[in-house]
């Protein structure tokens, strides 16, 4: 595997070499000092490159368009580990801990209070597909693109699901099974913190919040996490805090997503879950 990071990782670079040494594979991390990508040598170009050195590319990139790129020109699987528009294998590593907690999916209903970054988009395009029910709330003007909400009402409609966007984040929240939230000031939105920490007031989980929520409640984060996103209380209670159980299924979620993408025969040990 060749792994690059246009952006900084802990979670996603940790749990992406250790997974597929576990796998048996070893893995080649390019950094934005290692690498020439759309810099010196086209993405293009360095996506076919390296589909002759390695037999998987993984990629945690600011741009959206540079993993389309990259899947276009490579002739080996291409994994998105981040991109500015979806988040798709820290998604999968939620979608594991909560079957894990509740042992179903279907029927859930998650409520993300945030920004309407990548996070919150690739809710957007799992949840109706699993059965879920999804409510999202943000600030005006940190609304989720509208062209990803729109295929989310689709998926809803065709899957019989609630899809719900507000302001409020207590309308949000209100008999929710989930709470979810992620940092409020991205890599790269460093400037704009005093402003979005501004408009972002009213939309910390707090206990009073999450008391609206049903009993069973859990809350969940990506990390890393500020206190203004999540108070204390809430992202340390031992028994709705999943967060160290969502970050370790990082691990186990990239290696099944490797396995899919590189084998045809891989039978799972145990029986696959009912959603």
């Amino acid at each position: 595997m060749v792994a690059i990071f246009q952006k900084r990782s802990t979670r996603t670079r940790v749990s992406t070499e250790v997974g597929f040494k576990l796998l048996g594979g070893n893995t080649v991390v390019l950094s934005p000092e290692d690498g020439h990508l759309g810099v010196n040598e086209s993405i293009a170009d360095t996506s076919r490159v390296l589909s002759g050195f390695a037999d998987i590319i993984l990629a945690r990139v600011y741009s959206h368009r540079i993993l389309e790129e990259m899947s276009r020109e490579a002739d080996v699987p291409v994994i998105n580990a981040l991109s500015d528009s979806y988040h798709p294998l820290q998604i999968l590593a939620d979608l594991l801990t909560l079957q894990e907690r509740f042992g179903r999916l279907r029927g859930l209903t998650v409520s993300w209070v945030g920004d309407g970054n990548n996070m919150a988009h690739s809710l957007l395009m799992a949840c109706p597909k699993l059965g879920i029910n999804l409510r999202v709330a943000t600030p005006r003007g940190y609304e989720c693109e509208e062209r990803i909400v729109s295929d989310a009402k689709r998926f809803s409609d065709q899957a019989g699901t609630e899809l719900s966007l507000t302001y409020d984040p207590e309308k949000c929240v209100r008999n929710a099974d989930v709470i979810v939230t992620d940092t409020w000031i991205s890599m790269g939105q460093e400037k704009e913190k005093q402003e979005r920490l501004k408009a972002f007031a009213g939309y910390q989980v707090t206990k009073q919040l999450a008391g609206l929520a049903k009993e069973n409640w859990v809350f969940l984060h990506c990390l890393p996490r500020k206190t203004e996103e999540v108070t204390d209380d809430v992202f340390n209670d031992r028994q709705r805090s999943l967060v160290w159980q969502e970050a370790e299924n990082r691990l186990w979620t990239v290696m099944a997503t490797a396995l899919l993408l590189l084998t045809d025969d891989h039978q799972p040990s145990i029986a696959k879950p009912e959603f």
